[in-house]
């Protein structure tokens, strides 16, 4: 059984494509459109609000895979700094929500891929999701550096399409500015600020696959830190746009559906073609969130393997040291069976309690570093992790009780696993 690390091959450049890989898809495409119907247009301040806590999570992420840069992530920071049983519970809240949140993505390119090709009939749909899942596993297997190449591919077309859509979208904006008064109660505000963070989660993609970026030390937290700043002023372009220019309304993904949610507003902008470039971008969008969720619940399965959490053979490496194969086949199984069935509101909204957990324990192992591990000023670790534990709780009451249940379900799990080793 191979037990020997991945390859360093990430640099600044790479890390943070990765990261904005793993942004800027459903997050910008599914989540500011969800956020838009809960608060109105008080999903800028939630754009905001989110930012901020994302910006204390990112930070103490960085700190913690900066002294402990295997793959992982907080699964492994909770073993290190907290215990055994939180590490555990990180992992496993990581795996639920991302592999929902695969799925999801699949399915909207398989939705946003068949419009685009002037194909109506649905049942096509999840033979499509199949496809493309199939597709970008191979590409995993093949290795990260492969990995790097399709993601800054897929990144460019999505970025240059955003780009244009607030550009031009900008002069179309037009409300009263007591418009956020009179229909965003500060209750509407906060649940769609939890759903807004898990647009910006996907950087711990690059905490994920710390092991295979070089001198981690000095281009994790860059890498974070450039990744968080791009996509704030991105988000902050686009709700302004949706909440100005748009029916919020009328903006929620449904799987299957006809048109990208953004390109409802584009369509009826003055300058032609917009509508066609972001339906693009929603396209290549999905297909990076799906490529950089395969490689990030990978490596959190590696990572589980390693400790016996999971069974040990998900930690085997290919030859070349490259990728988890194993890992990786077991990730394109789950997420193949949970293309057959989803609703994106609800596993969006659960995926903003499971990822606003793994952070609450993120910031609470990074209040355990040591004053010479420590990057940043303790106080960010407590405004992260009070933050995180406020918002987990303004979802839906049903998902926050269906996730406590799942955490409940996990550590049992743990518990009957590891029982043949106390003997």
């Amino acid at each position: 059984m191979s037990s020997k690390l991945l390859k360093r091959e990430l640099g600044i450049f790479g890390a943070t494509l990765m990261g904005l890989g793993s942004i800027v898809g459903t997050g910008v495409f599914v989540s500011i459109g969800i956020a838009a119907e809960v608060a109105g247009p008080g999903v800028i301040l939630a754009v905001g609000i989110a930012a901020f806590v994302a910006v204390c999570n990112g930070l103490n992420s960085a700190q913690l895979a900066a002294n402990h840069p295997v793959s992982g992530g907080t699964y492994e920071y909770g073993y290190k700094y907290l215990n055994p049983w939180l590490g555990f519970t990180a992992g496993w809240m990581f795996l639920l929500a991302k592999t929902a949140s695969a799925a999801t993505a699949a399915l909207g390119f398989a939705g946003y891929f068949l419009n685009a090709v002037g194909v109506a009939d649905r049942t096509y749909l999840i033979l499509t999701a199949l496809v493309a899942l199939a597709t970008l596993t191979f590409i995993v297997l093949t290795g990260i550096r492969r990995s790097n190449i399709a993601n800054t591919a897929i990144v460019s077309v999505t970025l240059l399409s955003l780009a244009v859509f607030v550009a031009v979208g900008l002069p179309e904006v037009r409300w009263e500015m007591t418009a956020l008064q009179n229909h965003s109660s500060i209750g509407s505000i906060f649940q769609a600020t939890a759903l807004m963070f898990v647009a910006y989660s996907g950087y711990a993609r690059i905490t994920t696959m710390s092991e295979e970026v070089r001198e981690p030390r000095e281009t994790i937290p860059k890498a974070i830190i450039f990744t968080l700043v791009l996509t704030m002023l991105l988000y902050v372009g686009v709700a302004v746009v949706v909440a100005g220019a748009g029916e919020p309304d009328k903006l929620s993904l449904q799987i299957g559906g006809t048109t990208a949610p953004l390109e409802v507003i584009a369509r009826s902008f003055r300058i032609p073609g917009v509508s066609q470039l972001l339906a693009a971008g929603a396209i290549t969008a999905m297909l990076g969130v799906l490529l950089n969720l395969i490689l990030g619940l990978s490596r959190i399965w590696l990572a589980m393997g390693r400790r016996r959490d999971m069974p040990r053979v998900l930690a085997r490496l290919n030859p070349e040291g490259t990728t988890p194969y194993m890992a990786v086949v077991v990730v394109e199984v789950t997420i193949a069976l949970l293309i057959l069935v989803g609703d994106v509101k609800t596993t969006w909204s659960f995926s903003a309690f499971s990822v606003l957990i793994y952070y609450a324990i993120t910031n609470l192992a990074a209040l355990q570093l040591s004053p010479a591990e420590r990057l940043y000023p303790q106080w960010l670790a407590w405004v992260g992790l009070g933050n995180c534990l406020f918002l987990a709780f303004w979802v839906e009451r049903e998902i926050w009780l269906t996730g406590l249940a799942l955490i409940a379900t996990g550590l049992i799990w743990r518990a009957i696993v590891r029982l043949p080793a106390k003997n």
